[in-house]
This record gives C-alpha cells, structure tokens and sequence, in this order.
C-alpha cells in the first residue's frame, strides 16, 4: 500500500470572511502565511513525495510547508462551485431559501449551479489515486480533503461526519491499488517543535 497525506491549504483573506472560494485563485492571506511560518511537516513525512492543487493557496502552503521539488495535479483542484463562489453559507440559504437547503440535503450529491458535486469530486480523484506508486504528501482543499473522508469512511455526506478533522493538521491515509482510502492516523499536528 501507498501512503497519502494531505493537507489543507493556509487561511485566505475568503476563508477569513466565510466565502466559498472554489476554483477562484486566491493567494494566502498575511495571518494564514503567518501561521504557516510557524508549522513544519513531521519528520516521519520528509521522505514523502510532494504534490498540490495548481491554485495559489495550496502551492504557498507547500512552499512554506518545506516542500521542494512540487508537482502540481490537476485532479486535487477544489471542488467547482460554480455560481456558489463568492458567497457565504449564510448568504446562499437566505437568497435560495428551500431549494437551497434541499441541495445541501443531498449529501454527497449536492451539486451547486454551474458546479459540481463532491461524488463528482470523488470521481475525479480515483483515477489519480490509483496511480499514486510512492508515498505522497498532498496539498489541497477543504472539499477534496471531505471527499476523501466521504470515500474513507463511506460517509454520503448526508449527516455529521464520523470523524471530526481539524484544518490545521494532515491526516494519513493508506491508498490500495484501486483507489481506496484507509485512513491511518486523523488530525497529525503540524506545529514546529
């Protein structure tokens, strides 16, 4: 088995705000930059190989992460919003009132306007997953990071989730050779010692 670690990016001026950011590129806010200058991946990890989203948030993370040699994977890009990006939670449930909280309902399927679902996302990951050959640290997004939960722990998304993750940490998964996940070890901190 291969061994995937992933990571969320750093904070954003949007994650600081509560707007859905999606597929628009934006770069770590000075906090988030700040706290990632504080953190170190665990030397367990320095053998793992690095890979991120091509969006700017994850690709500073792993700099300021340590990371090296970068491979930038199409497949780790967060989830496509669509016409949901920009907004806030808040804001949505307002404006789309029922129609709104019957899509959220939908659990894993739940697909925004324009967008897509996180099966959809889980979809898009399998194929990378199974040609993982080498241990990987991964840098990505929030909604990919629950996909992989969602595949992990056969969760449909539909209630609360059966292990609480904390953005700030990696979690460690066990990959098979036809994409499944097996989670290792949840919420590995990340602060420099």
């Amino acid at each position: 088995m291969v061994q995937l670690l992933v990571i969320r990016h750093g904070k954003t001026d949007w994650n600081l705000q509560k707007k859905i950011q999606g597929r628009t590129d934006i770069p770590l806010s000075e906090l988030g930059r700040a706290e990632l200058v504080k953190m170190r991946l665990p030397a367990e990890f320095k053998q793992f190989s690095w890979t991120s989203s091509p969006l700017k948030r994850t690709r500073q993370t792993a700099e300021l992460l340590g990371a090296t040699e970068l491979k930038i994977e199409p497949a780790l890009i967060e989830m496509n919003w669509g016409e949901w990006e920009g907004e806030t939670l808040p804001d949505l449930r307002a404006k789309y009132g029922t129609e709104f909280k019957y899509n959220e309902a939908r659990g894993i399927y739940m697909t925004p306007p324009g967008g897509e679902s996180p099966a959809d996302v889980v979809a898009r990951l399998t194929p990378w997953l199974q040609s993982l050959k080498i241990d990987t640290v991964a840098v990505t997004h929030k909604g990919v990071i629950r996909a992989l939960k969602s595949l992990a722990y056969n969760w449909d998304m539909t209630d609360k989730a059966p292990v609480k993750f904390d953005w700030a940490t990696g979690h460690l998964f066990d990959v098979s050779p036809d994409g499944g996940l097996s989670p290792l070890r949840i919420n590995i901190s990340m602060e420099d010692a």
